[in-house]
């Protein structure tokens, strides 16, 4: 059984985790942006296949603890390297340190890359070259103080890139933050689902991908793992083919608008990509004048934070969010994720729920409004 951390985004550990559940995982536990767990060959391959709020897969690959810096080459040197790589691949270090035993953070990925170079040359006179672009290995290497974890990636290329985005808006939404959002926000799948500011249509396509239980790693022609010396493809087929066997029809409509048509083409650029062309619609539309009409939908939006829009033009755009939720789509329910607080403030209405986020760099909140008909009070 193999010792494996799946990394995620702040705030989307407690989704992960069911993920991994759904997956078959053994003995998981959370940390800070990660959840750790335990798994098979196969469950590698279907973790990065099927898990929509992970970033990378590791698995463990020595853990050890030094006492002084050059403890990490002697400790490292003595690791089977040959048995995770050939001399002929390339391979890079990506380190995490947080050790007072190192004054630079860099200095242990040297080390390491040291350890591993000098333990091939002395066992095959010949060495695996450093490639820090496009490597065929990638080694995590984690120091908490006198801890040492390595492990080995078995994304190779983060998980968010899924292989459908073949353009994006000015501010594309992560893919594993968009799948984590329609989480977090307990959509059915049932209720029409509308995101009215849908940029390049990440939201969109992450939420048909779901309600069709489409696993995201469909797109995606490359995983570290097949890389790896144990690489078993007829394994990898079997874990694909369980997954195409889940996929239905999509239960209810997913829906994108924008105001930019020019956002609107790049949305239909990706949708077609994803092959989902007859599960997604999408249109040119003003949020601001538009409405529900008979319909009662899941709202997800993610309006422009004000990076590139001025204070007032800002909060004047959500104070039109605001009217437009408390007018136009009585009896649905909205959620709304943003980094402006002062402008979050102008909607007027009290979230009935709250989850902080990060985007990018940004902490976000993802708000939830429940927009009733007719008056609160009367409700009670």
């Amino acid at each position: 059984m193999n010792k494996l951390l799946a990394k995620t985004l702040y705030g989307l550990e407690d989704v992960l985790e069911e993920e991994l559940k759904d997956l078959g995982a053994k003995n998981i536990s959370r940390g800070r942006r990660s959840v750790f767990f335990e798994g098979d060959l196969k469950l590698i391959y279907s973790a990065n296949y099927n898990l929509r709020t992970a970033v990378s897969v590791l698995k463990q690959l020595h853990s050890f603890s030094i006492n002084k810096a050059n403890d990490l080459y002697i400790k490292s040197l003595k690791y089977p390297w040959e048995s995770v790589m050939s001399v002929g691949q390339t391979f890079a270090v990506v380190p995490v340190i947080n050790s007072s035993l190192f004054s630079h953070t860099a200095y242990p990925a040297l080390v390491l890359k040291d350890a591993i170079v000098d333990r091939f040359r002395k066992k095959y006179d010949r060495r695996p070259s450093v490639d820090n672009k496009m490597p065929d290995i990638v080694f995590n290497c984690h120091i908490s103080e006198k801890q040492v974890n390595i492990s080995i990636d078995s994304s190779l290329i983060p998980l968010f890139k899924r292989g459908y985005r073949v353009q994006g808006s000015e501010a594309p939404l992560n893919e594993v933050l968009a799948a984590g959002i329609l989480k977090k926000s307990g959509w059915n799948m049932q209720s029409d689902l509308l995101d009215p500011m849908c940029g390049s249509g990440t939201i969109p396509i992450e939420a048909a991908l779901m309600a069709r239980h489409i696993a995201p790693g469909r797109y995606r022609k490359i995983f570290g793992f097949m890389n790896w010396p144990d690489y078993d493809q007829d394994l990898f087929e079997i874990v694909k083919s369980e997954a195409e066997s889940k996929i239905i029809r999509l239960p209810a409509p997913v829906i994108g608008r924008d105001i930019s048509a020019r956002s609107i083409s790049i949305a239909r650029s990706n949708i077609r990509e994803a092959l989902l062309e007859r599960d997604i619609k999408v249109s040119v539309a003003n949020f601001l004048e538009s409405s529900a009409g008979d319909s009662e939908y899941t709202l997800i939006i993610n309006p422009p934070y004000g990076e590139r829009l001025d204070k007032q033009d800002t909060e004047n755009l959500y104070a039109g969010i605001g009217e437009r939720l408390k007018h136009g789509f009585a009896g649905s329910e909205a959620w709304l994720l943003s980094s402006n607080n002062d402008a979050i403030k102008r909607i007027g209405l009290k979230p009935s729920e709250k989850h902080v986020l990060f985007n990018g760099k940004l902490e976000v909140k993802f708000l939830k409004f429940d927009l009733y008909k007719g008056s609160r009070k009367s409700r009670g």
